[in-house]
């Protein structure tokens, strides 16, 4: 949830021409759940493992979109995501917990997809970003490139009848009406690392844990 505390990414995830792409897809009315940033390194064993991001998040129902902004190359050699179109109209798959040592979600969460998958690699130049729905079901591999992979990803951008139904809702208004009342809003930070900024960044990130981790045998740092 860099996006409350640094400007630059705040302004990434605010930015018209991003909204405009999501307004496309949600409609008018648009909040920011929050923002992750996925950075491999060269070299970086790293991977994800094929997944749906909506098994965890605990929001109902499925309407939201995730954006992914590159800021470096995203190529098959760096990492970049893979896809499996269609799967966003499945149901939540059966998901294991391997808290592998280089699956860097969460949980090391994963689905058995077979080897017989035909996957599109969403290859993406500096500046360029994808859409992808929180059921589709996408992975990532290592960096095997000479340079960093990096990401923004808003994860995500929600109309406003989707609701939180596990843990606190805490979000930003994004664009249109005024954030329902079920909803916590957070402001925008007015300079970086801001002691406002840094306090609801802490209080966000200890409500996603608490959720992404919900019972789960471990918990990470992250």
């Amino acid at each position: 949830n860099t996006h409350l505390i640094v400007s630059v990414i705040d302004e990434i995830t605010h930015h018209p021409v991003t909204l405009d792409a999501v307004e496309d897809i949600i409609g008018p009315d648009i909040m920011v759940h929050g923002s992750v940033l996925f950075i491999k390194e060269a070299g970086d064993p790293g991977f994800v493992s094929w997944h749906q991001d909506a098994t965890y998040m605990g929001l109902e129902p499925h309407d939201g979109i995730t954006a992914w902004l590159a800021l470096s190359p995203s190529t098959r050699e760096s990492g970049c995501m893979s896809m499996l179109p269609g799967t966003h109209r499945d149901p939540i798959r059966d998901h294991k917990d391997t808290f592998g040592e280089n699956n860097i979600l969460t949980r090391g969460q994963a689905i058995d997809v077979g080897e017989d998958v035909e996957a599109v690699d969403l290859v993406l130049r500096p500046g360029q970003m994808s859409l992808h729905h929180p059921r589709v079901i996408h992975a990532s591999q290592p960096n095997a490139s000479d340079h960093r992979r990096i990401g923004v990803v808003i994860q995500q951008y929600l109309p406003h009848h989707v609701r939180q139904i596990r843990g606190q809702g805490l979000v930003q208004c994004g664009r249109g009406a005024a954030v329902p009342s079920h909803y916590i809003e957070m402001p925008r930070p007015q300079a970086d690392m801001e002691p406002d900024g840094i306090a609801w960044r802490e209080r966000v990130n200890g409500v996603w844990s608490d959720i992404l981790y919900d019972n789960a045998d471990q918990k990470r740092a992250y």
